[in-house]
């Protein structure tokens, strides 16, 4: 690692901490800049163009404020990243580590994603084999009930269990979006026989092996974090904590308050 290593970490939401908490345990030695796109058309609505368009846009912001490296915390962000091939800095999808977190002898597998992630099948063809029985499930719902804090709730529970009822029988599921595992007590009560599969756990230790400095190394202190959103400061602030159980620190006189979306607010 070099003394200057930053790494920027992109979600349209919070999704992408779950991510952070991981780099906090294996490389807490590596500085990170988190960008929540939330003022921004949730990825998963955007066409292929207008999502490239925003990611190289967003990839140059945290350029510009020292990362010198970013990975799509995000399974739709990840769907496009062969099209960044032009950005500043190096740009990593978590879907690659999603696939190589099934092991070969699974037989049946079931993935949950957003509607991009499902519709443009990545882990579809990607976790293809001969005599292997591979089931997608679209889950959108369960993100914005993650997003918003409604985990727990009738509605929430409702649409789990609408969502797993044909997984039943599968011997893995792979949380094909980064909010998923923060609901992971409830995804494992609802599929108890299943391993649940979070891509997210991967790309942390991939991370933290190519950047050997910033390992966990007795007791390391945290290297800074800092926390960017072109959306709602407070809605960032709870439904990190609700999710995560992450305090964002309140420094209410760095938020930037520039009114076109993609000019980020500073909530730490």
């Amino acid at each position: 690692m070099h003394a200057n290593s930053c790494l920027g970490i992109v979600d349209w939401g919070i999704g992408g901490l779950g991510l952070v908490k991981n780099l906090d345990r294996l490389a807490p030695g590596l500085p990170i800049l988190y960008w929540s796109d939330a003022g921004a058309t949730p990825y998963g609505r955007m066409t292929a163009d207008e999502l490239t368009d925003r990611l190289m846009t967003v990839v140059s912001a945290l350029t510009e404020r020292g990362a010198t490296e970013v990975v799509l915390a995000c399974n739709a962000a990840s769907t496009v990243v062969e099209r960044l091939g032009a950005a500043p800095i190096p740009v990593e999808g978590i879907i690659t580590h999603g696939l190589a977190s099934v092991s070969e002898d699974l037989a049946s597998i079931g993935v949950v994603g957003g509607h991009r992630t499902i519709d443009a099948g990545h882990y579809r063809r990607g976790l293809a084999r001969p005599g292997r029985r591979v089931l997608s499930r679209v889950a959108q719902p369960l993100s914005a009930h993650i997003e918003a804090g409604r985990t727990g709730s009738p509605r929430f529970f409702a649409d789990l269990a609408a969502i797993l009822a044909p997984l039943h029988d599968v011997e893995a599921l792979v949380l094909a979006c980064t909010h998923y595992p923060a609901a992971s007590a409830w995804f494992a009560a609802a599929l108890p026989s299943a391993i649940l599969i979070d891509p997210a756990e991967r790309m942390a230790a991939a991370i933290a092996e190519r950047h050997p400095e910033a390992r966990a190394t007795g007791r390391q202190r945290l290297a800074e974090r800092k926390f960017f959103t072109t959306g709602d400061v407070e809605a960032m602030r709870r439904g990190a904590f609700h999710a995560w159980g992450t305090v964002l620190p309140a420094h209410a006189d760095q938020v930037l308050r520039e009114r076109r979306v993609g000019r980020p607010r500073l909530t730490a």
